[in-house]
């Protein structure tokens, strides 16, 4: 894979992509952190793997003193065909999400930090992708006007998967009525986006433009998605929550506590990890620390992690 890092900002400033062909990746954080116990974030993998491979999983994935494992919500800002593009949109400001203390009245400042870290504001935002709709994923979808939720992204197009529009929307009684934060998170931050006319609802695949695809990856959600970029020889895979943690890298059969329907999230994982070690492309979750990114390698029957995506100083 060639990629490279640029730190040329939009508005003079400065900021650290890296670059898949024609096509340029940033990331805005919204918060990065421990969350909770690894062991319960991942169940079926043992604390022993944690503790075999500290060395790399501390301290970007893994807090090792409290046994808490390290995730960040963030948002992948993508400049492809002259578009910009926003994969997944963080948790949002203050929501109800009784819950999730973590997400529940949550303050900050991501658009500013979109500004910052890629030299996009709302308006020059052209396409939102939501690769499923959890809170951590759509929350910045909107904002808070009067009474009321309007999109944050005002000349925006908002990709979303027919099957989770239909799953936790009122069409299945907001996911089955197993969690009130489901229909609250349809209520703010999905239907005031129907309501302004600018959802494309699809389903199996869908062609954003001549290097980014959608494709249906079942499993943690029933429309959970992945975004393919293929621009030259480079190429580049964003799995949202295919994987929360890279120790399901080296353990896919294992899924994480979120995951609705656990055989299939584990096929689609197996799917997606094994034509990025087949076809050399880069895996970008949506929640690993550090850097966020990396290069998935065979080993045997099983997989490897390879180089971390890391942009260099600007020289």
């Amino acid at each position: 894979m060639n990629s490279e890092s640029s730190e040329n900002g939009q508005d003079g400033r400065g900021r650290r992509s890296i670059v898949l062909g024609d096509v340029e990746i940033t990331r805005a954080v919204e918060w990065q952190g421990p969350l909770g116990p690894a062991r319960n974030l991942v169940p079926a993998v043992g604390g022993e793997v944690w503790k075999e491979n500290e060395d790399w999983l501390a301290p970007d994935h893994w807090e090792a003193d409290s046994d808490r494992a390290v995730l960040a919500l963030q948002t992948w800002v993508l400049r492809s065909a002259g578009k910009v593009v926003l994969v997944d949109t963080g948790v949002g400001n203050g929501r109800e999400r009784p819950g999730s203390a973590l997400f529940h009245h949550r303050e900050g400042d991501f658009l500013g930090e979109l500004e910052r870290a890629a030299g996009v504001r709302p308006q020059d935002v052209d396409i939102v992708v939501n690769t499923h709709v959890h809170g951590d994923h759509v929350g910045w979808n909107t904002v808070a006007e009067g009474d009321g939720w309007v999109p944050a992204f005002p000349n925006a197009q908002y990709l979303v998967p027919a099957a989770d529009d239909h799953h936790f929307g009122p069409g299945n009684a907001y996911g089955g009525g197993v969690r009130e934060d489901d229909r609250l998170i349809y209520e703010d931050s999905i239907a005031p986006v129907h309501r302004a006319g600018q959802v494309v609802l699809w389903e199996g695949s869908h062609r954003i433009d001549e290097y980014l695809t959608l494709e249906s990856a079942p499993g943690h959600t029933p429309g959970s998605s992945v975004v393919r970029l293929a621009s030259g020889s480079d190429r580049a895979v964003f799995v949202g929550d295919l994987l929360h943690s890279p120790v399901q890298i080296l353990h896919p059969a294992c899924n994480s506590c979120f995951c609705l329907d656990q055989e299939q999230a584990a096929a689609s994982r197996l799917r997606i990890l094994e034509r990025a070690a087949d076809r050399n492309e880069l895996l970008v979750p949506g929640h690993f620390g550090g850097t966020g990114a990396v290069e998935v390698r065979r080993q045997g029957q099983d997989f490897t992690l390879g180089a971390w995506a890391s942009p260099r100083d600007a020289g």
